[in-house]
This record gives C-alpha cells, structure tokens and sequence, in this order.
C-alpha cells in the first residue's frame, strides 16, 4: 500500500534543475575508460549525461509525506545497523592551536547522513562500489574531537577546511578531491570553494540543505512558535551539550572571553539557536578577524553563502528540498554563475529524502543516487582544468601554502580506529 501510495504522488516529485542563464562548458570522457577525444559539455548537458537520477522522480515513503516528518525521522529513525563505515582518525593541530580531525550543525564521521554517501563511495569495486578514499573532516569538538583553544567553528569559518585539504592534498598528492557538504558544513564548503576561485584544489563540489541566506533562516526560525520551539531549540540543545563536554578546556581560555561564555551560555534555559549564536558564535566561531562580531545577526550576514555563488569556479552541484523546514531560501538563479547547478526536490526535508523500501516500513536515503553518480562521473569522467594553485610546504612542522603561512596544520598523537556511529549519546542526530 505505501509503495502503491508513493507511485501515485511520484509524477509531482521530479526534481527541478536551475542553472545560470550563462553556460559553461566542462571537458569529459565519453565514458570513464573510453579512448575516444573528449566531449565539451554545458554544465547542464554534463548532469543529464552522469547524473540521470536527477532527472527521475523522488518518491517519498508516505508516511513521510512531509518536510517535519522528513526532518524528524533523521533524528528518531535507527541507522546504527546500515551505512555501517569504520574509520583511522588522523588528529591535525592548527596553527592556531586546535585539533580538526568535514557535516551538519552538531554532527560528524558518524551521522547516518554521511555514512548513506560514503558507504557506497567506499566499498570496494568488486563488492559493487566504488573503491574511492572518503575522509570527513570534523569540526572543532564535533564528534569526540579535543579542544585545545578558545576558537570554536561556525558557519563562516573555512581555514579549519582549507588546511585540512591541504594536508590531505600533500599525503595524497595523485588524487583527485571531491568536496561534499552538509547542512551548516554545506554553507561552510560553498564558501570555500568560492574564496579559492580559480586556484581551488577540488575538481568538483556537492552541496546538500545548504542554509544559504543565515539571516533570512534565523529569522524564520525564531518569529514562527513551530519552527522556535522544535528546530531552534533542539539545535541550540546539541550545542549546549558540546560546550558542556568541552566545559573544562574551554573555561581555562582565561585570556579570553569564551572563559566567561561558556558559564552565561550553561545558564540559558532552553536557548534557542539565535541566543547560543549571540552568547557563543559571534565571540568565538572564527579567527579574528572578523571575529568578534557585535550581534548574531552580523555575524549571519557575514556567513551567508548564497552571495559568494558567483565566485565559485569549479562545477557544483546543490540539492535542496522545497519542504525543508529549516532552510527558507533556495537561490535558484544559481548566483549567474554557470558553474553552478541546483536540483530542487518538492519534498525531502531537512537532509532527509526518505523512500520507501521494498521491505515494509524500511527507507532508503533516494540522495544517495544522484551524489554518487556525480562523485563518480568527477572522479573518472571530468577532465579538469590545469589550475595554478601554490606549493605546499612544511614550515615549523605545519603543512602551509606559499603565502599563507598564517595558517596550516600538523599530525599530532592520538586518533586511531573509530566505528561510525561510537561515542555519539546524548546529541539528536540528522542536525
């Protein structure tokens, strides 16, 4: 009957496509061990070509008939037995002095999310995947991470990201990289990419339920009861609890004013996302500068990533849902920017995209069709530009590029062998 239900709605669940009305072409083999010469295709022409589950429909399980449900089965719904990804920590200290061991808001290696996207990624070809190396990058105190200074993550911050591509980049220096980003680690990639412009070090990028406008969510979030009450909060919860278990670390900064923050945050009751922001974020979510900012609400407006669209110079694919309670809006004009695509689902929620399976009351994630299509076709079909991008050298003991040695990263002890879904109680998941 669900199954029978989802294939009567399934005609107004095809995905949109948006693209800039400016094109630009890509080079691309005709197929991944094709000898023939290279075909030169729109960004457009490219998706329909290696991305074909795009252009069928998405099929929501319908007892997830809508964006809430969607969203909420993330957090209730129980992954801990599929998608299973083993991982080797590699812990990097920053110049600045934090360890970075890249996902959502609170999340990490772990989420169930992540795992539907590496799991095929990762598996060997002979078992039916691709054999591809995947690495997350977790954010500062994400997913059992140490912190070792006052500088905590948010969603403007990219060097964390951007020297983690380049210890990556120098250990494995024959491979290509791909970029995929989710939910606030969505927002976090776009920017990157589009602050590197022609001298980024990905082939290609995906983004999916970027927040794109910060200011315009925040303010759906905290002036509807609904969208306050459940989403708001539950995300300032998760990070309340990440200052708790950081607590100690994070109170002996006695140099610096997130010694004190921690204690005023502690003492909210309830906070909603905006007052974590304006207790936590605005004082310590980044360098300075721009860090501090006066207020949360500059401190979205600096984040936003929906306005750094026409920067980005490498082919990107973003996948949003029209029904995604938690992000307001979709710049479907792809920023102008050709380089730029965007597949809009009707339904879908927040990082959800639930179907049902063909074993009653069951799920699969339909996302992971069409990123592992794109993963693939951008590893073996894409032929990339030459780009010019500076040496890579160590400079007292950090990985640094020629003319940022502000920032870098080294190994440091610790790490080791890490199950997907470890030491991860108390935080709501799918956030």
């Amino acid at each position: 009957m669900g199954s029978f239900l989802s294939f009567l709605t399934a005609t107004y669940y095809l995905p949109k496509l948006y693209f800039a009305d400016s094109q630009v072409y890509v080079r691309a083999k005709v197929s991944p061990n094709s000898e023939k010469d290279p075909v030169r295709l729109s960004l457009h022409e490219y998706i329909v070509n290696k991305c074909p589950s795009l252009l069928k429909p998405f099929r929501p399980a319908w007892w997830l008939y809508s964006g809430h449900l969607q969203t909420g089965y993330c957090v209730v719904g129980d992954f801990s037995q599929i998608d299973k990804v083993e991982y080797d920590r590699t812990l990097l200290r920053t110049v600045d002095g934090v360890v970075v061991v890249l996902h959502g808001l609170t999340g990490g290696s772990h989420e169930a999310y992540v795992r539907a996207i590496l799991a095929p990624v990762c598996t060997p070809v002979e078992q039916g995947g691709l054999g591809y190396r995947g690495i997350v990058v977790n954010f500062r105190g994400c997913a059992g991470v140490p912190i070792t200074s006052p500088q905590l993550y948010s969603a403007g911050h990219t060097d964390d990201i951007r020297v983690a591509i380049w210890h990556i980049a120098r250990r494995y220096p024959r491979a290509r990289l791909i970029g995929v980003g989710f939910s606030l680690g969505a927002n976090v990639l776009t920017r990157y990419i589009a602050e590197e412009g022609i001298h980024c070090r990905l082939a290609a990028g995906c983004v999916l339920a970027c927040p794109w406008d910060t200011v315009m969510n925040s303010e759906q979030l905290e002036n509807h009861w609904l969208h306050r009450t459940v989403y708001s909060k539950a995300m300032a919860q998760n990070l309340q609890k990440l200052i708790r278990r950081h607590f100690t670390a994070l109170s002996g900064f006695t140099d610096h004013p997130v010694s004190q923050t921690v204690h005023d945050v502690l003492a909210l009751k309830s906070p909603t996302l905006v007052q974590f922001d304006d207790t936590v974020t605005r004082l310590a979510g980044g360098s300075s500068p721009p860090f501090p900012f006066a207020t949360a609400r500059d401190y979205y407006a600096w984040a936003a990533s929906d306005k750094v669209l026409p920067d980005i110079r490498i082919p990107f694919l973003a996948i949003s849902s029209e029904d995604d309670p938690i992000v307001q809006l979709i710049p479907v004009d792809a920023g102008g920017n050709g380089f730029v695509a965007l597949a809009v689902t009707k339904k879908g929620g927040h990082l959800g995209w639930f179907e049902a399976d063909q074993r009653f009351g069951r799920v699969n994630r339909w996302i992971r069709r069409p990123v592992v299509e794109w993963i693939r076709a951008a590893c073996e079909d894409l032929i990339p530009e030459e780009r010019d991008r500076k040496e890579l050298h160590i400079l007292d003991g950090f990985v640094t590029e020629v003319g940022r040695e502000g920032i870098g990263c080294k190994e440091v002890a610790g790490g080791g062998h890490v199950v997907g879904v470890e030491d991860e109680e108390g935080l709501l998941a799918g956030l």
